[in-house]
């Protein structure tokens, strides 16, 4: 059965630990290392555990904080393992344990602030907390799961899928 869980922090002990990262990714930029290009959509901020990222090919590559995610990459979590993505417009999504996640779309004008975000969440948990992509039209932000597709009217909140149709 499909849980859809739209209430922030909920009983989850992980979303503790949610919070801090959101506070840390809000507080810094990207590393400086890693220049931001018109096709990034952001980076790893953190990883804990075993985390993947997918490309559109399907090579996989382990993660590590500072890793650019591209607007198409797949987001794989082990058990106990989590994973912060700040995307250029400052969205911070932070993906659960035993989770999997699409970015399947993200544009994003920096002068403008107009955009568009879509995930899928295919198992697992994530918490979105919404950038300027949100605060400027928040129909542009959607997520879906397998069974429904959500349209945001908010700026922080948790959806958990349990991956079975």
């Amino acid at each position: 059965m499909m849980k859809k869980i739209l209430t922030a922090l909920g009983g989850f002990a992980f979303w503790g630990a949610v919070a801090l990262a959101h506070a840390q990714a809000t507080t810094s930029t990207a590393p400086a290392a890693a220049p931001v290009a018109e096709l990034q959509a952001g980076f790893m901020k953190s990883v804990r555990g075993s985390v993947q990222l997918l490309s559109a090919a399907g090579a996989p590559r382990d993660a590590k904080p500072g890793d650019a995610l591209s607007a198409v990459d797949r987001i794989v979590t082990g058990p106990d393992s989590s994973a912060a993505v700040v995307l250029r417009d400052d969205t911070t999504l932070v993906v659960g344990p035993s989770s999997r996640l699409d970015l399947k779309e993200f544009h994003f004008n920096a002068t403008t602030h107009e955009g568009g975000v879509l995930v899928s969440l295919l198992r697992g948990s994530m918490r979105m907390i919404t950038g300027l992509i949100g605060k400027t039209n928040s129909d542009a932000i959607r997520v879906e799961t397998q069974t429904a597709t959500i349209g945001i009217r908010g700026t922080d909140f948790i959806v958990q899928a349990d991956g079975q149709p």
